[in-house]
């Protein structure tokens, strides 16, 4: 396999509804989307780098400087067996893995087209359909989150997960868990507290909670593992996890009981799998979470979600929860039950909408 050519594309591409964490409220997802030439066929990826340097040090802007001038220098013109030569092939090229795993997932996909299989059965997956959960931004009061929770649950889902940030936390888990006593639930900080918060911790223990994510700082393991030892709620562990090394060490000093694997924040699908298959050796299950994707990204993430050990529900949610308009075809859609069907189709499984993607593009650069 050879890649002959990419193309980068900056989208703009409004949410139906503004999506707030403890870091930041969104209301327009500039999403870079890289499409890959390999052998004659055409590969889509998404780098799912933000807007702002808030949840990870990569942007927009850095994903296209570091995919122009050194990653299309370091692939170009280099002979690879298969997708998952290329993680070790960009090794040199420290960290922005945002900006690998858009190039990388692109591949992947040109690859399983190659092979006329779909992009699931490629990576080893095991599952016709996958497990569905939502993932609600911090609302303005407890009656207008209860009521989304409701409408969530109504449309099927599987998985509540709430954003919190310091003052909201402990009352909106209350609220959901005497509304809603049965449901799986879970919260998400973000990062947006630090050790000397352990007693809200434990207050949070209450709730049966199937998670809490990520509530200390995005680069500290070691004081995860200081906290999960004080409470029975299983942590898991988003932005601290960058590959499999840094599984390992969470993993081997207690750090999580759970990890959320992220495409772009691991740096694709190979990188991925490796953290997959070292979780399912240590009995850690794991999830798919995201990014506010569009169709392109959420189709990658239903095909890693696909592999063995994503035994939780994801954030791999509809089209329609985010979007007016996606821009593949057919839109991601979700079934009463809370599950997304795999597509059968080779590659991805879905067809970009060339049309609307050009519609809404706002810069292109061609490297050929």
């Amino acid at each position: 396999m050879r890649l002959k050519k990419i193309t980068l594309r900056e989208i703009h591409l409004p949410l139906l509804t503004p999506f707030e964490t403890s870091f930041n409220q969104t209301s327009l997802r500039r999403i870079l989307l890289v499409e890959a030439a390999v052998d004659g066929v055409t590969g889509w990826g998404e780098s799912t780098a933000c807007e702002d340097p808030y949840y990870s040090y990569e942007t927009v802007e850095t994903a296209w400087h570091i995919l122009c001038t050194y990653i299309w220098p370091t692939l170009k013109g280099k002979d690879f067996a298969s997708a998952s030569e290329i993680w070790d092939l960009l090794a040199r090229i420290r960290g922005h893995n945002m900006a690998k795993g858009g190039l990388e997932t692109a591949i992947w996909d040109a690859e399983a087209k190659l092979k006329n299989i779909p992009l699931a059965k490629l990576l080893g997956g095991t599952r016709d359909e996958i497990s569905c959960g939502v993932s609600i931004g911090i609302q303005p009061n407890i009656e207008t989150l209860l009521a989304k929770v409701e409408k969530e649950l109504a449309a099927g889902y599987q998985r509540i997960k709430i954003k919190i940030k310091p003052g909201m936390d402990i009352e909106p888990a209350r609220a959901l868990r005497e509304r809603f006593p049965r449901i799986r639930l879970m919260v998400d900080a973000n990062s947006a507290y630090g050790l000397e918060d352990a007693p809200l911790f434990k207050q949070l223990d209450a709730f049966y909670l199937i998670m809490i994510e990520q509530p200390l700082g995005w680069d500290d393991i070691y004081s995860h593992a200081q906290l999960q030892r004080q409470l029975e709620t299983p942590i898991c562990l988003d932005e601290c996890i960058h590959d499999i090394e840094h599984a390992r060490a969470a993993i081997e000093i207690g750090a999580c009981r759970i990890i959320n694997i992220k495409l772009g924040r691991v740096g694709g699908h190979t990188s991925a799998r490796r953290i997959h298959d070292l979780c399912q050796s240590k009995s850690i299950p794991v999830w798919c979470g995201g990014m506010l994707e569009s169709g392109i990204g959420r189709a990658h993430n239903i095909a890693m979600s696909t592999l063995p050990n994503f035994t939780l529900p994801g954030d791999v949610s509809a089209s329609r929860r985010y979007w007016d308009e996606d821009i593949i075809e057919p839109e991601v859609e979700v079934t009463r039950q809370g599950t997304i069907r795999v597509s059968t189709e080779p590659g991805i499984g879905y067809a970009p909408r060339l049309d609307r993607i050009k519609s809404l593009t706002r810069r292109i650069e061609v490297l050929d």
